[in-house]
């Protein structure tokens, strides 16, 4: 399949998703219920990417959809960082305590989160419910319920013999490891990690990232006048 993707030409075999086609080109695309061992959900919608031309673009999770002839993707035009951000800052109101959201919103930039922490100790990601199904052949526990009440039990909320206390659904949690702040932080955003360098080159690519990895990361993006303002700001 003839794809571009961030300005790149590439060839991609029929299976691909957009997020494997990103990942073999280097291309960076957060994920968060995304693993390679399981199948793809895209529950968390963290992966979004922009496919399309001109004003006919939308947003798909890059781990679900599948490439196809002529498609055009960008992963990091302001439409998708924006959205990225918006879908960050729910994960993170809904369970605050989590040091993988903490990481990710410092790694995206994100700086301030405008929703009321719920304090909860799920994002409903689906990745324990996969991994016991897919790997553990368990099946011991499942979604419930819809909405705002949506929640991952056992059947009828009791004890399931199914379930081998096997742990593997505590170790693709990615919210069962704390932030260092501990169990009960002050803030509902730490940002303890957040780069506060911000880039400012520009590309005819329309926000892409460049060949030598996300913006931001190798230091070479920065004009004469941001490189001044960080300076002042780190007196």
């Amino acid at each position: 399949m003839k794809i571009k993707i961030d300005g790149i030409n590439f060839d991609a075999p029929e299976y691909f998703t957009i997020l494997d086609a990103a990942r073999f080109l280097g291309l960076d695309i957060p994920t968060l219920c995304y693993h390679e061992g399981l199948s793809p959900g895209g529950n968390c919608r963290l992966c979004v990417v922009e496919i399309g031309k001109g004003e006919r673009t939308k947003l798909v999770t890059s781990c679900t959809y599948p490439v196809e002839e002529g498609l055009v993707v960008r992963t990091s035009s302001e439409r998708v960082v924006k959205s990225r951000k918006m879908i960050l800052e729910l994960l993170i109101a809904q369970c605050p305590t989590s040091k993988v959201l903490q990481d990710l919103a410092s790694k995206i930039g994100l700086n301030k989160v405008r929703f009321k922490g719920k304090w909860e100790n799920c994002i409903n990601c689906g990745l324990c419910v996969r991994m016991c199904e897919e790997q553990m052949m368990a099946k011991a526990i499942g979604f419930v319920s819809r909405g705002n009440e949506i929640q991952i039990t056992t059947p009828f909320d009791e004890k399931s013999d199914d379930c081998r206390k096997c742990g593997a659904c505590m170790y693709i949690c990615p919210v069962i490891t704390l932030r260092c702040h501990g169990a009960h932080p002050e803030s509902v955003l730490c940002n303890g990690c957040y780069n506060s360098l911000q880039p400012t080159c520009t590309s005819n690519e329309d926000n892409y990232n460049c060949w030598m990895g996300l913006k931001n990361e190798c230091g070479t993006c920065y004009s004469e006048e941001s490189k001044e303002n960080i300076t002042e700001n780190s007196k």
